[in-house]
């Protein structure tokens, strides 16, 4: 497996920024940081990288608009208020930085559905191969005025994941906030805390994700390492790092060991990473022992009707269900070939059966091997 520093330079790179970064505790724009971006955004850009940037900070800016009071505690009803408030205040924040350095900048605001509707994901990706085509910098935040709880990211670190994988496929995808990377322990409480530099492909690091973001987040390490493996796993390496570490960006294109370095499994093809980062299952399948053998070892396996335990969930034909084994792991998930009615009724059964069992020909697999991405539980 190549190491962090013999990674080579990428062709797109994502960059996501927190909060904390682009504004201070009061609700105000962080200069020096701003520019700093935009100098070395400008650079990679200079040398033919591609770059998406990811920015949060809206909540914070609104509160502060609004309020006068950066801190002050929003019902959840709110925040896509103040977010409406903060979000043209952000964008000029950046349009000023970028504009300093001869970048042009285009705002675009998401909800989930634009990336998990298979037609708006690959509209959406038209968009953004026209604005790198014209040397444009893509300036990426959730739409949260119209999001609903059903539909939206919940953080952007996993929007950016999936843009990373989904809409406009990238190499690398860099997170920076003012954590340095993943540690053993909170290096806030525990002085023997040791940063993690590298983390091998399903390797579960779980366990060291600890604290939440600031009251303007909705996560912190933990969403961090979710998204992280969401993009891993279909072959996009991720690097954690501190953004206010002095050419940080550049650092890390050039493969320098900053951060934490995720390193990626395979490399998904476009339809199958689509499914893997897809957020919006309508069902659940329980398989047998048997069925999650043959899913995660046999190559080229499909579901079958005899290897399903149970069917939750009210799904059509067409839908992204997930399957879980015994343990409620998720192994896999693809779209189903049956509704969950029909599902039921051929459980357990052999293919051959299916068309006595719903009174019409159909698919031998609930789930063809072209449909499905499978996700082997660590230690498999």
């Amino acid at each position: 497996m190549d190491s962090t520093h013999e990674q080579r330079h990428p062709h797109r790179v994502v960059v996501k920024v927190g909060t904390r970064l682009v504004v201070d505790a009061d609700g105000l724009p962080r200069r020096d940081f701003l520019n700093r971006m935009a100098d070395e955004i400008r650079d990679l850009m200079d040398r033919g990288i591609e770059v998406l940037l990811i920015t949060s900070g809206a909540v914070r800016i609104g509160r502060r608009t609004i309020f006068g009071d950066p801190a002050r505690a929003l019902r959840v009803s709110e925040r896509p208020s103040a977010a409406a408030v903060g979000q043209p205040i952000l964008m000029g924040y950046w349009s000023e930085a970028m504009g300093r350095v001869g970048i042009t900048s285009a705002q675009v605001l998401l909800t989930q559905d634009d990336v998990v509707s298979r037609g708006r994901c690959m509209r959406l990706r038209e968009t953004m191969e026209d604005l790198l085509s014209w040397r444009v910098l893509p300036v990426l935040n959730e739409n949260d005025s119209v999001s609903t709880e059903s539909v939206t990211f919940g953080e952007n670190d996993l929007m950016a994941a999936m843009v990373a994988v989904a809409v406009t496929p990238a190499e690398l995808l860099v997170i920076l906030s003012d954590q340095e990377g993943l540690f053993t322990a909170d290096p806030r409480e525990h002085a023997d805390a040791r940063l993690i530099s590298e983390v091998q492909p399903n390797e579960d690091v779980s366990r060291f994700a600890t604290g939440a973001g600031g009251p303007e987040s909705l996560g912190g390490m933990e969403k961090k390492l979710e998204a992280a493996k969401r993009a891993t796993d279909c072959g996009i390496r991720v690097v954690i790092a501190g953004g206010d570490l002095p050419g940080v960006l550049t650092r890390i294109v050039a493969g320098e060991p900053v951060g934490t370095c995720m390193l990626a499994g395979p490399r998904l093809p476009s339809r199958k990473a689509w499914l893997a980062v897809h957020l919006m299952p309508q069902g659940t399948l329980i398989v047998d022992d048997g069925a999650r053998r043959a899913l995660l070892h046999a190559d080229g396996a499909s579901l079958l009707p005899s290897g399903i335990m149970t069917a939750e969930g009210h799904f059509h034909a067409g839908d992204l269900v997930v399957v879980l084994d015994r343990d409620g792991q998720e192994i896999a998930r693809g779209l189903t070939n049956y509704s969950a009615e029909e599902t039921r009724a051929i459980m357990g059964a052999h293919s051959s059966r299916i068309p006595e069992l719903i009174g019409r020909e159909g698919a031998a697999e609930v789930i063809h091997r072209d449909d499905m991405v499978v996700n082997a539980p660590h230690g498999t």
